[in-house]
């Protein structure tokens, strides 16, 4: 199969089989990461920035240690010591740095679209770290990833994504994935943060949550953005915890599930309590170790040009 995109700018532009692909390969460099992993050589005579206009941990670092262990050499960019604050412009900046022959641009910005908008504009690889409300394909990928390791399977699995689906770029490329699959997938939380245009996607709109996480293989819990509470989309924090936070009565003892994910990073007490991540059938570790992984499967596939 021909690789044909120059960047990887969200899970609606890939197919199932180029969603299959990456995941084989990125369960691969899982494989390598659990065996004491030293630097590959592949990636030798590349450069990859990190061009994050967002805060950010585990993605920015987890791009940062996939470049580094496929052998590039990696530049993190920071806008408190960078020509914006002198006024420099977003295109402008970003047109310096493909100048500077960088061959991977990886963008997080708070504006829907201007990744896509920078990978029109620019001749090096860009990759989408999460623009605005719209996608997050890498987190979406090591998501699956994670369920594939887990399951071995999408077809008939039953995935729960509850919390704050209105703003969530993981929730819209993760159900967009997962159905690709051909996985369920159900959508809950407050309804004044339930978009109906979440259907066009392939999810279903379930409420109240406990009817939503019945029978449900994995229930994946998103962060409650708290710097957006103050549209009032819901009455407290404390509130959303004693509704739409995690129950032990979801969890059926006899089977250890559902299995428990999340993207990070985790409101305590509010999502999630203060000793779920460690437990049995939590995933959530697997899944920043799968970060790693799928990134340098998504750095090996944009680099070569085509797949094996």
């Amino acid at each position: 199969m021909e690789w044909t995109h120059k960047d990887l700018l969200g899970i609606n532009l890939l197919t199932g089989e180029e969603i299959e692909y990456l995941l084989e390969r990125g369960n691969y460099f899982r494989g390598f990461l659990d065996s004491s992993p030293k630097k590959m050589k592949w990636g030798e005579g590349y450069y990859l920035v990190n061009f994050f206009l967002e805060p950010s941990t585990r993605t920015r670092v987890s791009f940062e240690m996939a470049g580094r262990l496929s052998g590039m050499e990696v530049v993190n960019f920071t806008t408190e010591i960078s020509s914006f604050q002198k006024g420099e412009n977003l295109e402008d900046t970003a047109k310096t740095l493909a100048r500077m022959k960088f061959n991977v641009l990886v963008v997080r910005h708070r504006q829907s679209g201007i990744v896509e908008y920078l990978a029109q504009l620019l001749p090096l690889h860009v990759i989408n770290a999460g623009d605005g409300m719209r996608e997050h394909p890498t987190q979406a990928l090591l998501d699956l990833l994670t369920l594939q390791r887990k399951f071995g399977y999408f077809k008939g699995l039953k995935v729960a994504i509850v919390g704050d689906i209105l703003h969530s770029r993981v929730a819209r490329s993760l159900t967009l994935g997962l159905k690709k699959l051909g996985a369920e997938v159900f959508l809950s939380g407050p309804p004044t943060l339930l978009p109906p245009a979440m259907e066009s996607l392939g999810g279903k709109i379930v409420f109240p949550v406990e009817k939503a996480v019945e029978g449900i293989d994995v229930i994946y819990l998103l962060r409650i953005q708290k710097e957006r509470q103050e549209a009032g989309y819901f009455p407290s924090v404390r509130e959303y915890a004693h509704f739409f936070g995690w129950k032990e009565k979801w969890l059926n003892k006899e089977n250890s599930g559902p299995f428990i994910m999340h993207p990070g990073p985790i409101n305590r007490g509010v999502e999630i309590g203060y000793n779920l991540e460690g437990e049995k059938f939590s995933l959530i570790e697997e899944q920043v170790t799968c970060g790693v992984a799928i990134r340098m499967a998504v750095l090996e596939t944009l680099l070569q040009g085509e797949t094996q």
